[in-house]
């Protein structure tokens, strides 16, 4: 069975999509499989090296807390970064 194919829709200035065409063009590859293939060498740098989770973020301010026992007014608190 073939595999599932899923469509995803970019938008960009004149400028940035006449850059990729260009680039594809001097690969040698049309532009959907130029940012196709740069996309998923970047999501596979990200995936394989996270960046850090930012000290500000409500995951790093949760970590370590028992979320099950805070009140509302807690989390709401914690969300707005109080």
């Amino acid at each position: 069975m073939p595999a599932a194919v899923d469509r995803l829709d970019l938008r960009l200035s004149t400028t940035d999509k006449e850059r990729v065409r260009r680039a594809a063009a001097l690969a040698g590859i049309s532009v959907a499989a130029f940012v196709r293939e740069a996309a998923l060498r970047e999501a596979d740098a990200v995936l394989a090296q996270p960046p850090p989770t930012r000290a500000g973020s409500l995951a790093a301010r949760m970590r370590g807390r028992a979320t099950a026992r805070l009140s509302t007014e807690e989390i709401m608190r914690l969300t707005r970064g109080e």
